[in-house]
């Protein structure tokens, strides 16, 4: 039996439960997981990191599989799932942690990052997503993980719009 071989990607848009509940309809995604990034305080807690003091992003872990999407397709979709131009959180979520960034674990996901920040900025949009080498993804609670899957609701500060 083949044996796939899975990739991971990390992307912040604000609230993690609206960014997960858009990555899990993604074609080529195998699983999501809620969590942070980016900060200073390890193993920290949902409690902790609202308060804004962690240095820590709300972010979504992907993995997906290259056979069926790329990096550059998720990249794509996570600027086309949530409002990349607001510079103080994501819709009515205010606050550093809620702040769009987009991950890379190498120098090609790099590229592939300021190439799409570029594209947007060449199309008269002001990005705010700051673009950052990956860190420790640290998972969030179990009640925090597929949380409108379990709530049976819609996200309130995200949706698609084609851009791309």
């Amino acid at each position: 039996m083949e044996q796939r071989i899975l990739a991971k990607a990390y992307f912040s848009s604000g609230c993690f439960w609206g960014t997960e509940y858009y990555f899990r309809k993604a074609p080529g995604v195998v699983d999501t997981a809620t969590g942070f990034m980016g900060g200073h305080v390890e193993h920290p807690s949902y409690r902790q990191v609202k308060t804004g003091t962690t240095g820590h992003l709300e972010c979504v872990a992907v993995t997906y599989d290259p056979a069926l999407t790329s990096y550059e397709n998720l990249v794509k979709y996570f600027f086309e799932t949530h409002d990349f131009t607001q510079t103080d959180g994501q819709g009515p979520d205010i606050g550093s942690q809620y702040l769009s960034c987009l991950y890379y674990g190498n120098e090609a996901e790099k590229a592939v990052g300021e190439k799409y920040i570029r594209l947007l900025q060449e199309k008269g949009y002001a990005v705010a997503t700051a673009l950052r080498p990956a860190a420790t993804f640290w998972k969030a609670e179990d009640y925090h993980q597929q949380y409108y899957e379990h709530l049976g609701a819609q996200p309130y500060c995200h949706k698609y719009t084609k851009i791309f």
